[in-house]
């Protein structure tokens, strides 16, 4: 299976999901853990950057974390070997060719994965069939089409529509977070609950402002100009007004809105 990550493997990407995954640790991670001696497969792991406070969650528990990137996995190892993590297991391999028994995991912890795969339901479902009856899944993924921003500008409103159509093209959906709901239930999970998780940042939080707004959403879309510029998508000097009129939201009087969505299920 070809690799179907759109945002590539520099260095510089490593580093904004590590920012990001810094910025929203308490949004988004703040209610997961798993009970002591729990099995937990992370699928599509990345870089690491949601396995540390997966597994800094849940101290109790043994993380296999697997990425289809054998350099991803690599500095996953890394930064887990970093942080002292000792319930951390990181594997390179494809979700559609999982080495493992099915049934063998208690939970599984699926973190902006299914936005870049053709066939996410098809993928729920194999990995479903990984999990013990009973156990339970957490899904979360961000939608591109939640992001709102003061002051409003058409040029970055269409550098982020490079960045959806580019990521289409490759045969991923960065505005899945709305679909979690329908996609885990036609997958065949149970009790179903999916709650959205709001970023907003304006000049009372700066912080969020630095490490969303800039460091991580702007930094997202400035990645793919290159690619946007050779696909015809934008002209240089709009993609690069877009991106500047990005940088101006996390400004003092600016602001900006994205939303994430979380869900969890069950396997019957």
């Amino acid at each position: 299976m070809a690799d179907p990550y759109v945002h590539g493997y520099h260095p510089r990407e490593s580093t904004r999901l590590q920012d990001q995954a810094a910025t929203l640790v308490d949004l988004l991670h703040s209610d997961t853990s798993y009970p002591p001696g729990s099995l937990v497969l992370e699928a599509g792991c990345g870089v690491g950057a949601q396995t540390l406070p997966l597994a800094k969650n849940s101290p109790g528990a043994t993380i296999v974390s697997l990425d289809i990137s054998r350099s991803s996995a690599a500095e996953a190892e890394r930064q887990v070997a970093a942080a002292g993590l000792s319930n951390v297991r990181v594997l390179q391999g494809e979700i559609f060719r999982l080495p493992f028994r099915k049934g063998t995991f208690d939970h599984l912890f699926v973190c902006f994965v299914l936005e870049h795969l053709p066939r996410p339901v098809e993928a729920l479902s194999i990995l479903k069939e990984y999990i013990k009856p009973g156990g339970s899944i957490t899904a979360i993924e961000g939608d591109h089409g939640s992001a709102y921003f003061y002051p409003d500008s058409l040029a970055a409103r269409r550098a982020i529509g490079c960045q959806v159509t580019l990521q289409e093209r490759a045969g991923g959906n960065a505005m899945i977070g709305r679909q979690l709901y329908p996609l885990l239930v036609r997958a065949g999970f149970a009790e179903v609950s999916v709650l959205p998780r709001m970023v907003y940042a304006d000049g009372s939080r700066p912080e969020m402002a630095d490490g969303f707004t800039r460091r991580t959403f702007t930094a997202m879309i400035e990645g793919v100009r290159e690619a946007a510029v050779a696909a015809g998508l934008m002209e240089e000097r709009e993609f690069d007004e877009g991106v500047c009129d990005l940088r101006r939201t996390a400004e003092e009087d600016g602001v900006f809105c994205y939303t994430f969505f979380k869900a969890t299920g069950k396997r019957r």
